[in-house]
């Protein structure tokens, strides 16, 4: 196993805020399994189960849509004991018989390559699918269900406030086409509310912000994968901006505890933003990759249009508050982060 996921599994695995008992002899249903950050959320429960620290290990399915993407995305996890997958779309009706104790719904087409090309199907993952979850939630009678959501949801209020919590909101409008996603979303988060205030399903709700770490796709065109994707190939960085904007970026170890906290201890038809409380410019994020790689070939360029009025202004930070408030805290900084990054891609 990579020494940079046996670290990271260690330090999720040693936040006692998690009452990690809780999940052992228990089944978690997971969907869009293959993604990033519900597949670092499998890895560590497998980490748990191999180091045998309770009698009955955790029971993990996995919903995916393309089995072969599963065993190459999953290598040597895809063959370990109490786990199994399960090739189907989330949108189809489930017919799961066994007993399932927690749900984790992250099945969605969250790269903005795909809001243009298959809006419908971005948005049926969000709506259908995760109707079709709730239901089965219903079903199973589960101690709790966690939606993944975006920060996105929010609409344009980052234009007019630079700290945003989980109930501030801006204009998000139906007839641009890309909107498929956050409106989708929105919808999805109603979902859940409507299916715990009418239904009892204990449904909670996670808005990440920019997450990296290790296995991540470098080709999923966000700034951070591109400038890692540079780094590991010898390449100049190329900021196609200004690079004065600035964006949050949280380590995927440090996510994913609040994911679980969230899960085990969140309010229920609650959303959560995970989120660090700072943020850094885009050039300052890619004179530090620069720096982390020791490489002093490695320069930057910049490939924009001066003319265009460029922003510097923030981004709009998420407002971690809620999710502080159950105990959680970002430590690792992007430094740490982003060196883990490189490390285990093998440079």
């Amino acid at each position: 196993m990579n020494k940079v996921l046996i670290q990271d599994f260690k330090y999720i695995f040693s936040d006692k805020k998690i009452d990690w008992s809780k999940l052992a002899g228990k089944t978690i249903f997971f969907s869009g399994a293959n993604g990033f950050l519900p597949m670092y959320m499998i890895k560590t429960l497998l980490y748990i189960n191999s180091i045998k620290m309770y009698n009955n290990p955790i029971n993990i399915v996995c919903l995916v849509r393309n089995i072969k993407k599963a065993q190459s995305c999953f290598g040597e996890f895809f063959f370990q004991p109490n786990i199994q997958f399960i090739e189907q779309d989330v949108c189809e009706k489930l017919n799961y018989e066994s007993d399932v104790d927690y749900i984790v719904h992250a099945a969605s087409q969250a790269s903005p390559k795909y809001f243009f090309s298959d809006p419908v199907g971005t948005i049926n993952a969000n709506v259908l699918g995760t109707n079709n979850l709730l239901r089965f939630a219903f079903e199973k009678k589960v101690k709790s269900f966690l939606f993944f959501s975006t920060g996105e949801v929010n609409g344009d209020i980052f234009d007019k406030k630079n700290l945003v919590s989980e109930n501030d909101y801006g204009v998000v409008d139906p007839l641009i086409v890309r909107n498929c996603y956050s409106e989708s979303k929105r919808m999805g988060e109603n979902m859940c509310v409507c299916w715990y205030k009418q239904y009892n399903v204990p449904a909670k709700i996670v808005r990440p912000s920019h997450t990296y770490g290790p296995g991540f796709n470098l080709e999923d065109g966000r700034v951070f994968a591109s400038f890692v994707s540079s780094i590991l190939n010898n390449k100049n960085i190329v900021i196609k901006s200004d690079g004065l904007a600035k964006r949050s970026f949280c380590y995927v170890a440090d996510a994913v505890r609040a994911y679980f906290l969230v899960l085990l201890n969140g309010e229920n038809g609650q959303a959560y933003n995970v989120s660090n409380d700072y943020e850094i410019s885009i050039k300052q994020l890619a004179e530090l990759l620069i720096n982390i790689s020791e490489n002093n070939n490695i320069k930057i360029e910049y490939d924009y249009d001066k003319n265009k009025i460029s922003s510097a202004s923030l981004h709009g930070l998420l407002d971690n508050k809620k999710v502080k408030e159950l105990g959680w805290s970002s430590n690792i900084k992007e430094k740490e982060g982003f060196k883990r990054t490189i490390e285990s891609f093998g440079l």
